[in-house]
């Protein structure tokens, strides 16, 4: 990777953290942790690797992302809005009445979501399926999916890691937003996971574990995934929940909290500061 682009990434992460984090401070309230944690991979994907157009949502060769996580959707949104699906203006309607950008990702609501999600588990089905069809279809193109450390829980997820080795879904590369942290704790008190991508790859995966905010990691380890002829892939994001707000970071309590006028004003400035 060039050092322009990593710069341009890394801009657009940062630009993307800070609409999500004036987005869920408009309502006062929301899933900030893990939605501050997948930034970095957004970033690459939107900025970068998939193939979209936001003048076209439904393009039918688009590559798609399904956010299985589905309360991470305030980053999706910030992103999609960055991007032009839709106008900044509508970020400052977060699951008000009569939003068309709910808690959860939810497709006939808002142009760019490719999948409603929000039942954990339910997207990376949904992924699978998307994946298949698109085969069928002999459509060129990629299904990223997104899912968490604690959704990954759900025996559903293990029930698409075991279908789609078996299918050599090579147009699927799903990440896992590994931050170490659920509702209820650390996952690793919870009901560990252990070595995530060492399990994938007992199901047929080809699995890469990377720094999950490290926008050049991410897009080579994307490059990576691409370049395997008969393998669906995983890719472990280590990361840290609530990433980039001091207020935050690294708190189990950040999975869905209140946030303050000044919380947001602080974390703001510290990161337009960086764009400077």
């Amino acid at each position: 990777m060039d050092e322009k682009l990593k710069t341009d990434l890394q801009r657009f992460a940062t630009q993307i953290r800070i609409e999500t984090i004036k987005e869920i401070g408009t309502l006062g309230v929301g899933h900030i942790g893990g939605s501050l944690s997948i930034v970095e991979a957004l970033a690459v994907l939107y900025g970068e690797v998939m193939h979209i157009d936001p003048e076209n949502p439904k393009m039918e060769e688009r590559d798609w992302l399904i956010c299985s996580k589905g309360h991470a959707g305030p980053a999706v949104y910030a992103a999609l809005a960055l991007k032009g699906y839709f106008p900044m203006e509508m970020l400052e309607t977060l699951n008000q009445p009569g939003t068309n950008l709910p808690s959860h990702c939810d497709m006939n609501r808002t142009p760019g979501v490719d999948m409603t999600t929000g039942s954990l588990g339910q997207g990376a089905s949904s992924a699978v399926g998307i994946a298949i069809g698109n085969r069928l279809k002999g459509l060129d193109n990629y299904t990223y999916l997104i899912v968490g450390d604690g959704e990954s829980q759900e025996g559903q997820v293990w029930e698409v890691a075991l279908y789609a080795g078996q299918k050599k879904l090579n147009n699927l590369i799903a990440f896992m937003d590994y931050n170490d942290m659920q509702i209820d704790g650390n996952v690793s008190d919870i009901n560990t996971l252990g070595d995530a991508g060492k399990k994938f790859e007992e199901f047929g995966w080809y699995s890469q574990t990377i720094d999950g905010h490290d926008v050049e990691a991410i897009y080579e380890a994307i490059q990576n995934a691409k370049a395997q002829s008969d393998k669906p892939s995983m890719i472990v994001l280590n990361t840290i929940k609530g990433k980039g707000a001091s207020f935050c970071e690294g708190l189990v309590s950040s999975h869905s909290m209140n946030v303050t006028e000044d919380q947001v004003k602080e974390a703001v400035e510290a990161l337009e500061a960086e764009l400077e």
